[in-house]
């Protein structure tokens, strides 16, 4: 079984340093051993986070990078960059800036550069719609193909899959998803992996899920969605619903 982790995506939240302050601080009280946190949080944030303190199983992480090493990328932000200030995670190909025009190729640099470095890449992957014909399982299977592309085969299990079923989640979603369609993806994401690697990597590849998880269902997304954690928005801006999600995830790998 692979360790649980749950990760928060703060977006473009709190509104200011004192309140990232007292958040990153809250959620720290509620962390759980045998359980990875991370905290995805807005680049002038990082830096005074990091002084409030991290740990192995508490972590840094960053809401996007730039491929490039460096140069004139004005209002991007490099891997070093993101390095020299403790961040150990990074999301990329987040549903957002995807609308926004993020592609499958720029998705596998970005991976690329963080592998390098040793910031462990969370790939969102995730289709808009559903449709009877399973088209959209096409849609999931080229974008994890297509971000894992750069990398050589043996840094896939140092990578973090979210599934993050687009139709499903924010103020325009038809309904939400359940954990049976999470198990589905879940199941076919880790063929996609096996189909480029092998087996045992894509098992041992944490695939997590990126929909709008809460108290009342992270339970079942673990149990019966055999979800390997989670990446919360939402929810990560709640200090006491971030923490009880922690603790059903300690719950469930109890038994």
């Amino acid at each position: 079984m692979n360790k649980k982790i749950i990760i928060g995506n703060w977006k473009m939240n709190p509104s200011s340093v004192t309140d990232a302050e007292k958040l990153f601080k809250s959620i720290k009280k509620s962390l759980v051993k045998g359980v990875d946190t991370v905290v995805c949080a807005p680049f002038p944030y990082l830096q005074s986070l990091k002084k409030i303190g991290v740990t192995q199983n508490f972590a840094l992480g960053a809401e996007n990078v730039h491929f490039e090493k460096e140069g004139a990328f004005t209002g991007e932000v490099s891997t070093s960059m993101l390095s020299s200030v403790g961040v150990k995670y990074c999301i990329v190909g987040h549903s957002e800036r995807r609308a926004q025009g993020e592609t499958d190729e720029m998705v596998a640099k970005k991976v690329l550069a963080l592998n390098k470095i040793k910031i462990i890449p969370i790939i969102c992957v995730g289709e808009k719609e559903r449709d009877h014909s399973g088209f959209y399982l096409n849609t999931v299977k080229e974008q994890v193909v297509a971000s894992l592309s750069l990398i050589p085969k043996a840094s896939f299990k140092n990578v973090i899959v979210a599934y993050e079923p687009v139709w499903a989640i924010g103020s325009s979603a038809l309904r939400a998803a359940t954990p049976a369609e999470c198990h589905e993806m879940i199941i076919f994401i880790r063929k996609c992996i096996s189909d480029i690697s092998n087996q045992a990597t894509a098992h041992s590849t944490r695939i997590i899920y990126g929909g709008s998880a809460s108290v009342e269902d992270a339970g079942a997304f673990l149990n019966f969605g055999m979800a390997d954690g989670f990446l919360l928005g939402r929810a990560s801006l709640n200090a006491k619903s971030f923490g009880e999600i922690i603790k059903i995830a300690s719950i469930n790998i109890s038994k």
